[in-house]
């Protein structure tokens, strides 16, 4: 029962930034936005957040810092997809370049001389009828608890929302309707940006405490993947972050048995990431994308 309740509590923690980061990734790609620069706006996120934090002392800082980052981001993917009408591959690719380029020249600028490796008290767990399944970060739950609700209800019930499924589907007929396109895609950007920034922050204002170089370790292009998993929606794509974060928690507990221990490391490792490619492969036949998916916008 130990090991059980250990898996499923660090299921949840490990899924805490794939949830922000995918939803803010559903959120752009809903407006017809596919925005490859997540994997670097998480990165830069976790860094600037983790700057801000150490050199203020105060965890919210750093986190209002990590979000204006992703806002930041949002609004030059925006720019460059929305404004200028570029390729989006190319936008989104070469936007996660310069942001994480920046974010280890900062590093290396301000942290090059330091003997030790910068550290910060970062956000404890809530311990909550000292059961260890329900002793989460705040940010762990305000994503499932807050987020998630708000965020489907946002886009399935409101009229932003409609507007940024309108906008994604077909851009023509929402301008024909009175919908600003430009300003829809801009909004989306904006909100996922900002998501996505939170989630790179976690790990460094809640999970660790600390900086390393690669950090996201490519979850940006998992949250990619779940969000064609979860086919646009929501709560599949939430769900499809849960299995990620279970298998990645289980085989971090699996490495620790005797038993396995013929078992090559990199097989283990590799696991979380198998697990996903057959999810994707099983469920991404016959998938209907956003009608404007990819496809920039210019009024006639």
């Amino acid at each position: 029962m130990s090991f059980v309740s250990d898996v499923v509590a660090a299921t949840f923690r490990n899924a805490t930034p794939l949830v922000y980061g995918t939803i803010g990734e559903t959120y752009c790609e809903r407006a017809g936005i596919l925005n490859l620069g997540i994997e670097g706006t998480m990165y830069a996120g976790a860094f600037f957040g983790f700057y801000a934090a150490q050199a203020t002392g105060s965890l919210l800082f750093g986190l209002l810092v990590a979000i204006g980052v992703g806002l930041g981001a949002g609004a030059l993917m925006g720019l460059l997809t929305v404004t200028f009408g570029t390729n989006q591959h190319v936008a989104g690719l070469g936007l996660t370049l310069f942001l994480i380029g920046c974010a280890d020249f900062v590093n290396r600028l301000e942290y090059r001389g330091s003997q030790e490796q910068k550290t910060i008290e970062p956000f404890g767990t809530w311990d909550v009828f000292g059961v260890e399944i329900l002793s989460q970060y705040a940010l762990t739950y305000v994503g499932f608890l807050v987020l998630v609700p708000l965020a489907w209800w946002v886009l399935m019930r409101t009229t932003l929302g409609l507007n940024i499924r309108a906008v994604g589907e077909n851009p023509e007929a929402a301008d024909a309707a009175g919908v600003s396109v430009a300003r829809t895609r801009y909004l989306a950007l904006l909100i996922g940006g900002a998501l996505m920034g939170v989630g790179g922050a976690f790990f460094t204002l809640a999970a660790l405490g600390s900086f390393t170089l690669n950090i996201i370790a490519g979850r940006g292009w998992v949250c990619i993947a779940l969000v064609i998993f979860g086919r646009w929606r929501i709560g599949r794509a939430v769900l499809g972050a849960l299995l990620f974060a279970f298998v990645y928690a289980l085989q971090l507990r699996l490495r620790l048995l005797p038993e396995l221990g013929g078992v090559p490391f990199e097989l283990l490792l590799a696991l979380p990431y198998i697990v996903v490619i057959l999810a994707l492969v099983a469920s991404g036949r016959n998938v209907a994308y956003p009608g404007a998916y990819l496809k920039p916008y210019r009024r006639a």
